[in-house]
């Protein structure tokens, strides 16, 4: 057993260490003395030779290397003893003078150039990140803390990194179907369980219709609601249904369709205004309106093929009416005309005739009996208009002839078989 008094007195057939770090003076397996401080593995404290030839202080390692020079075993030394001069390698502890070991120069240098490289990214993200463009189909929201402070439209913005937040809001116009959706080669397949109605009737109708709206306020848009469009989508298929129900499946399918849009966008528009969901009604219109099964869809095209026939027939009859009307009033309204041109015509002659009656007999009243033979001579003359007349008192034995008197040839002789001999103004 060693003696482990001051490092001495015993011989320690291991070459153990006492707990003062001396060696004993006896023996040791690997030929180190005691005292001097070899290791157990022949290597002393001053100058012990080690099992490969290398002394502690001046000899070298078991890979060539010497201890007082600090070679590693690829030619450099990575750490240094206190006595030793500093060390060569990446990783150096120690000032090589007996001070303490701490960081070496290597790893400060490269610190400071990866310092400088996350300064560097982290400024860039920083002035990159506070920039934003708005385009001008988008409105932009922006937020610090949870908390909008302002809507910014078309532009070039900066907002403050990491506190601000940007959220952008597409503002153009969106249509969505409802009654049906479309798949990615464009066709159109029925979802029944929003297509299928029930109409006043109670007849089931399969009514499509498509939606087209778009964001009126951004920011309700973003936080007065988790899914607007959703919303927006259930408020419509209510309006839908308890418009349909108002109408009667004839109508639904064929004329009625029209306000049928009207009525549910009156009430979509409404119940918009009053949800806030920052959603704005564009259009709606009804794509397609049929019965739900094929025989009576073929039963319900037999009655619009009848009813088509019947407004063709309602329309040429119209037609007919038009272009006859107008002819019938023209030809009645030239009657009337020509009655009318008759009629003052009459009342102008008989005026005519009045005045002249009315001359005549103040001629009458103050010459009355010429007036009266001038009256009976027109009248035969009127009543005979090819008869000579011969005016005589009874006694004349010469016959004068009317036309010497009328303006008529005064060498024509009057026949006596033409003359109708008149006495004392009377015809005989």
């Amino acid at each position: 057993m060693a003696d482990y008094t001051n490092g001495s007195g015993g011989n320690d057939p291991n070459g153990k260490q006492d707990g003062q770090g001396y060696w004993n003076n006896g023996p040791q397996p690997y030929g180190g003395s005691g005292n001097s401080g070899q290791n157990p593995y022949g290597g002393s404290g001053n100058s012990g030779q080690n099992p490969y030839g290398g002394s502690g202080n001046n000899g070298r390692n078991p890979f060539g290397g010497s201890g007082n020079n600090n070679k590693n075993p690829f030619g450099g030394n990575p750490f240094h003893s206190n006595k030793g001069r500093k060390g060569s390698g990446p990783f150096r502890f120690g000032s090589g003078k007996g001070g303490p070991t701490d960081l070496g120069g290597g790893l400060k240098k490269y610190g400071r150039y990866v310092i400088l490289t996350i300064a560097i990214i982290f400024l860039f993200t920083t002035v990159s990140g506070g920039f934003y463009n708005v385009s001008e189909q988008e409105n932009a929201v922006v937020t610090m803390f949870g908390k909008v402070i302002q809507t910014n439209t078309a532009g070039l913005y900066f907002k403050i990194p990491y506190i601000q937040q940007v959220h952008l809001v597409d503002m153009t116009t969106h249509g969505i179907g409802i009654g049906y959706v479309v798949d990615g080669d464009g066709q159109n397949w029925t979802v029944e369980d929003e297509g299928v109605m029930i109409t006043s009737d109670f007849n089931f109708v399969d009514i499509d219709f498509y939606l087209e709206y778009k964001v009126s306020d951004p920011v309700q848009y973003l936080y007065n609601s988790r899914q607007p469009e959703v919303i927006l989508k259930n408020t419509a298929l209510a309006c839908i249904r308890s418009t349909v129900s108002d109408y009667p499946v004839d109508d639904v399918i064929t004329t009625g369709k029209s306000q049928i849009q009207q009525d549910v966008r009156e009430k979509l528009v409404q119940e918009l205004e009053e949800q806030k969901i920052g959603i704005q009604l564009v259009n709606i219109q009804i794509q397609d309106a049929e019965p739900p099964t094929q025989e009576i869809v073929q039963a319900f095209k037999s009655v619009e093929t009848a009813k088509q026939g019947k407004e063709t027939a309602l329309n040429n009859a119209n037609k007919y009416k038009n272009e006859q009307i107008p002819a019938a009033e023209a030809e009645a309204d030239k009657i009337v005309q020509a009655a009318e041109a008759a009629k003052q015509t009459r009342i102008a002659e008989a005026e005519g005739q009045v005045e002249r009656f009315n001359q005549m007999f103040e001629q009458y009243q103050q010459y009355p009996l010429i007036t009266k033979q001038r009256l009976y001579y027109e009248a035969i003359e009127e009543a005979l208009p090819g008869t000579k007349v011969i005016i005589t008192d009874g006694t004349t034995q010469e016959v004068l002839p009317v036309e010497s008197f009328t303006g008529a040839s005064s060498g024509t002789s009057a026949a006596p078989a033409a003359q109708t001999p008149v006495t004392d103004g009377q015809a005989e």
